[in-house]
């Protein structure tokens, strides 16, 4: 089981879902692409294999500090290691054409930082592992009717 406390975990949302993200950078809890749908990051339920979406450092023991944009949703976490400095900025853009989205933006803040993404993408509430395509530089990850498509550059 998770070890994490509820406190530890902040919120970004679109007006209707929201996800939670933990002090190191792991979204643990998604419910999408409504409040009322099925999880597909539940790690806050039971461990990583039940999914969800990390970005850190692989340096073990960064120092962090996180806090939100102003007024917004828009959350900024900072990771300090002993080779350098990044901000990883979350949050999840108001919908306009009926599609949700979680934005992930990665800035070296100074010196060099190594970083890791692990998703974890599991549907159902942690239970079902979706099957993986590629396609035009996009990974898709779907099970039944639930679809989720991550792009990067």
């Amino acid at each position: 089981m998770s070890s994490k406390r509820i406190e530890d975990y902040a919120m970004i949302g679109d007006g209707q879902t929201v996800a939670l993200v933990d002090r190191g950078g792991s979204i643990d809890w998604l419910c999408w692409s409504r409040f009322d749908s099925d999880a597909c990051f539940a790690a806050l339920l039971g461990t990583a294999e039940n999914g969800c979406w990390s970005m850190t450092t692989h340096d073990p023991n960064p120092r962090l500090s996180r806090s939100y944009c102003g007024n917004t949703l828009v959350l900024e976490t900072v990771f300090a290691t002993a080779t350098g400095k990044v901000r990883l900025i979350d949050f999840m853009p108001v919908r306009n054409d009926g599609c949700s989205a979680i934005i992930r933006i990665v800035t070296c803040l100074e010196g060099t930082v190594a970083m890791r993404s692990d998703l974890r993408l599991r549907f159902d509430y942690g239970s079902v592992a979706p099957w993986f395509s590629t396609e035009d530089g996009a990974i898709t990850g779907k099970v039944g009717p639930d679809l989720v498509v991550a792009r990067s550059d």
